[in-house]
């Protein structure tokens, strides 16, 4: 089963795929395409740009193609769009949403992690906290126009895992 975790940053994305990771040891876990490009050379602009949010959404979908059956991806091609799109409203929609389309099929489990109020994780000015609730906005947008089933989890970390286990039994 391939799980993607999506949602804007600081929502506790990572802390929750590394979490499910330990529940699920046979799977391989996909860290964000930002630090494996990283990691690789790539340079990403001090303000993030369309081209930068393009580039992590290309790696994410090679992730999703190139994996097994058995995966976890902390990111999705979905939340990499809604962050090109609260950037740039001028980005060909149509175009990147058929590539996505074709990709996201072999997703089995959507885990949306929003922005909860009160927000459990505050976000600095230097964070871009704008970028963060307009993302968080678009993401849910884009999960109706994909017309994909997420399971949408709130509450303290142990509560979010429990929510996906529970739906995942």
């Amino acid at each position: 089963m391939r799980i993607v975790i999506l949602g804007a940053h600081l929502v506790g994305k990572t802390t929750l795929a590394e979490k499910l990771h330990e529940s699920f040891p046979g799977y391989d876990f996909y860290p964000e395409p930002y630090f494996e490009l990283e990691d690789m050379g790539f340079v990403f602009s001090e303000t993030p740009t369309t081209d930068d949010y393009m580039m992590q959404l290309e790696y994410s979908l090679k992730q999703i193609m190139r994996s097994d059956k058995s995966a976890i991806f902390d990111r999705c091609p979905i939340d990499l769009l809604a962050y090109a799109l609260a950037v740039d409203n001028t980005l060909d929609f149509q175009r990147v949403f058929n590539k996505i389309q074709n990709v996201i099929e072999k997703i089995d489990v959507f885990v949306f992690v929003p922005i909860e109020e009160p927000d459990r994780i505050l976000c600095s000015d230097s964070e871009l906290p704008e970028l963060r609730w307009r993302v968080n906005d678009i993401i849910g947008k884009l999960i109706t126009d994909f017309e994909i089933e997420v399971i949408e989890v709130r509450g303290d970390l142990s509560q979010r895992l429990n929510q996906i286990q529970n739906r995942i039994r």
